[in-house]
């Protein structure tokens, strides 16, 4: 009897381990949309990025924001990765996290790097973080619930496996295609100029409401312990790849009103 428990307690530990910790677009994603964006820099845009990164791209720097979570003098910044809200609110109603969220964090990106008197160090890290940022605004579980942390907490199966719904829409159906990043964004849908200008029309703040109108649509698709399977990503990769695609073509937008 000792024996089973002991072995309950272990299943239910590591079944669970993924739902505590808040989970984001997993790398390849983040890099598919640095990868997009880049398609989309004016020449100006380019060249003062290219100064910044000292050469490195936006896919390569996309994944920063999560890497130095690891360190806790960052942990101011950890807030920035999400919004908390509840279904009948739009962001302007929402309440606020006292620390900051994904809006506060995108805002103060942009006013470093607009800053002329902002130093080398300071314009290299926050645009770092931007670039994770704007994917992170496009994952739709980064503006959930609270009670159940964005999707982490609702556990569900993928292909029989333990996850969470969070994690299926950051990595699991990306992972399911075994693309890379240079792929997926290489795969991306081709679009007309009028259609790019109508996904990069709007602001931070209206991005973010138009998202969560998706987020309520990711919440309704599964039941709790529901086993996820190809029928699941045949119907929703499609929304992921669009929202990389966004998150890459408005990230440009955003460089290239700082910059050009």
């Amino acid at each position: 009897m000792k024996i089973k428990f002991i072995f309950l307690i272990s299943f239910l530990f590591f079944s669970n381990i993924t739902l505590e910790k808040p989970m984001f677009w997993g790398k390849n994603g983040h890099r598919a949309t640095g990868e997009i964006a880049e398609k989309h820099l004016t020449k100006k845009t380019r060249k003062c990025i290219d100064k910044i990164l000292k050469g490195q791209s936006l896919a390569f720097v996309s994944t920063f924001a999560d890497e130095i979570k690891s360190d806790k003098k960052f942990n101011k910044y950890y807030s920035w990765h999400y919004i908390n809200m509840d279904f009948d609110k739009t962001y302007a109603t929402s309440k606020k996290n006292p620390q900051g969220d994904l809006v506060t964090g995108i805002k103060k990106c942009i006013s470093v790097l607009k800053d002329k008197k902002s130093s080398e160090e300071d314009k290299e890290f926050f645009l770092k973080m931007l670039v994770h940022f704007i994917g992170d605004l496009h994952q739709p579980m980064h503006i959930g619930r609270r009670e159940d942390k964005g999707g982490n907490t609702i556990q569900v199966q993928w292909f029989g496996k333990g996850t969470n719904l969070h994690r299926v829409w950051d990595e699991n159906m990306i992972e399911e295609w075994d693309m890379s990043y240079i792929e997926l964004a290489d795969n991306a849908k081709d679009l007309s100029k009028k259609q790019i200008q109508a996904i990069q029309k709007g602001t931070i703040v209206e991005w973010v409401d138009e998202v969560h109108e998706l987020t309520k649509k990711v919440y309704k698709s599964v039941k709790v312990g529901e086993n996820l399977r190809y029928r699941y990503s045949y119907k929703y990769f499609g929304t992921v790849r669009t929202q990389l695609q966004k998150g890459g073509i408005r990230l440009a937008k955003v460089l290239n009103d700082i910059f050009d």
